[in-house]
């Protein structure tokens, strides 16, 4: 089984407002960097045209929700990813970029070698851990004995969820 992994947010500002300027030019770059680490298997694209990544893949009609959705072979691959490189500076910026949300926004799932999920699957998936806490259907970090170093790295308890 490959581990699969939904993060969602919504952008303070338009994808071509300047308050948003840094996250939009930098998405490729990380993208792409996303994508040459061991371990990365899938991700969702966009359009394709150059700094846009997955931010044409609306949420409820909605043009600044935007959406990542990846594929790893394991948890500590992704862990690795998002915690052990430039990848955590973005991270660590995002309340420049993105409105506090309320409730849970991130989900992870088994999924079969060579599936890839759709956005409404992992929608799905969120619903269903809001709705029941973590389960073998939809967790987060915590729920993952594995998962080490998102409990030294991450900035704030929320993002975790």
């Amino acid at each position: 089984m490959h581990l699969a992994e939904l993060n969602i947010g919504r952008l303070v500002a338009p994808t071509d407002d300047p308050r948003v300027a840094d996250f939009m030019n930098n998405l490729d770059r990380i993208n792409g960097l996303g994508k040459r680490m061991p371990g990365f298997v899938w991700m969702m694209e966009g359009s394709g045209e150059p700094g846009t990544g997955n931010t044409d893949a609306k949420i409820d009609g909605d043009s600044q929700f935007v959406s990542n959705l990846t594929v790893w072979e394991s948890v500590e691959h992704l862990e690795t990813f998002v915690w052990g490189t430039v990848h955590k500076q973005f991270y660590d910026r995002r309340a420049e970029w993105f409105e506090l949300m309320g409730d849970m926004h991130f989900v992870m799932w088994w999924v079969p070698e060579g599936h890839q999920p759709t956005l409404e699957e992992g929608l799905a998936k969120l619903a269903h851990l809001k709705a029941h806490g973590d389960s073998e259907e939809a967790f987060g970090w915590a729920y993952l004995k594995e998962a080490r170093l998102w409990k030294a790295k991450q900035c704030d308890a929320r993002a975790a969820e």
